[in-house]
């Protein structure tokens, strides 16, 4: 009987260790790659590896060298367009309804002619090339690495146009696309329009960005061209719980969805060289939630420092960007969100107060998707929501502003209330006694 058990068992290890690299199917047999850099708003550079896999028995090809070769290059292609869907830290393919999607069509994806027309430039140096003897002259295996430009914007309408994404075009329909304010970031209490308007680095990093959003056909604010800073705080007084931070509060007086810091730094390396250091950083204006941040990093090169500047935003820029419209996929199931600033009348009683708050409690967990609505300030004179709201309902402020007047003035008959601002996703208003 053991004797039985031990042959069994035998014949299943052989079975396990027969399934090779040739039996892969059209997908890459490595799956190692690195981002090296975004180089445009719609290519980055991939450093790929790639294995090819040679068996006497089984390969026609005599030629066992150029064979190895070929098949170890055409992996590190199939290698780096798999790390653009599913590797780093913002590939395209990032819900598990995408993931199961593309599974239907990924051997057919994976052709080798497929995947050659993703590939704008390919390297013609090895950074690594290693070969190993797996059986003496029946069976080897060829590991090299190179470098690739792969076109990822490419992919992505390619995934769109078979149903594994959804198409920029019906997000946009639902929601709009986020407007955006880029802006430097600096110490509270500092004016940012001034920093840029007196900062020739800090002026060209935010016009090297705002073209990378415009590319990419997101809405773009000019913060310059919108307000005044210095009417900034009689433009926000209503907003008195806000912390003093100019950036997050002239994003909000803007009414953007998304607003976008960023540092720069010029580093003297060496030999008369210098390097570009960019930090970007994306925040969701109606909570100042971080997004995403990233730092781009120039080669060290003697060029001019608004050169080095542009490389180190398009590093940084394309992966913020993908947090961005991440963040933007996720209104489409949780909601379209809102902030909603109260002000009551001091003509009010604390009893009165506190019966409004009960009353607005009632009223957002009516008008909320999924009743889900935050609490952020309740006090006698203020309070302060973020709301989730069905985009098919509420896609304008002014369609939720007019459905809480409705509602409040069948709850509440000693006051009535009022709009004081609407701008895009910030909603102001106050209760005003009769």
């Amino acid at each position: 009987m053991k004797t039985i058990i031990k042959i069994f068992i035998t014949g299943i290890l052989l079975i396990f260790f027969a399934v090779d690299f040739s039996s892969a199917g059209n997908l890459p047999r490595s799956r190692e790659a690195v981002l090296i850099e975004s180089t445009s708003p719609a290519e980055v550079m991939v450093r790929a590896k790639g294995i090819g896999y040679w068996e006497k028995e089984s390969s026609k090809k005599k030629d066992r060298e150029n064979f190895l070769l070929e098949e170890a290059e055409d992996d590190a292609r199939k290698a780096a367009v798999y790390f653009i869907l599913y590797g780093g830290a913002d590939p395209l393919l990032t819900t598990e309804s995408e993931k199961s999607a593309f599974a239907k069509i990924e051997e057919e994806f994976f052709q080798i002619d497929n995947i050659r027309k993703y590939i704008v430039w390919e390297g013609t140096d090895f950074l690594s090339r290693t070969k190993r003897e797996i059986r003496k002259d029946k069976e080897y295996e060829l590991y090299i690495e190179k470098a690739f430009k792969i076109n990822k914007q490419d992919i992505q309408q390619y995934l769109i146009n078979r149903g594994v994404l959804t198409a920029k075009a019906d997000i946009i329909q639902a929601l709009g696309m986020p407007v955006i304010m880029v802006i430097p970031a600096v110490k509270k209490g500092e004016n940012p329009i001034q920093t840029l308007q007196t900062n020739p680095n800090l002026s060209h990093a935010a016009k090297v960005i705002e073209s990378f959003l415009t590319a990419r056909r997101y809405e773009v604010v000019v913060p310059e061209q919108q307000v005044d800073i210095s009417q900034l705080a009689a433009a926000q007084q209503s907003l008195k719980n806000i912390e003093e931070d100019y950036s997050y509060q002239l994003a909000l007086s803007i009414g953007c969805d998304v607003y976008i810091t960023f540092e720069v730094q010029l580093e003297d390396v060496k030999y008369g060289t210098k390097k570009a250091i960019v930090n970007v950083r994306a925040y969701e204006t109606t909570t100042a939630r971080l997004l995403g941040t990233e730092t781009g990093y120039s080669p060290a090169a003697p060029s001019p420092g608004q050169v080095l500047i542009e490389q180190a935003v398009n590093d940084a820029a394309d992966k913020v960007l993908s947090r961005v419209m991440a963040y933007w996929k996720d209104d489409l199931t949780s909601g379209i969100q809102y902030k909603i600033i109260i002000n009551i009348s001091p003509d009010y009683n604390e009893d009165q107060a506190e019966e409004i708050s009960f009353i607005f409690a009632d009223l957002l967990t009516e008008i909320a998707k999924n009743k889900k609505f935050k609490e952020n300030i309740v006090t006698d004179q203020t309070l302060d929501y973020l709301v989730w709201c069905d985009p098919e309902k509420y896609s304008r402020s002014t369609n939720l502003y007019r459905r809480m007047k409705e509602k409040f003035s069948e709850e509440f008959t000693d006051g009535t209330l009022k709009k004081v601002n609407i701008n895009r996703k910030l909603i102001l208003l106050r209760i005003e006694a009769e």
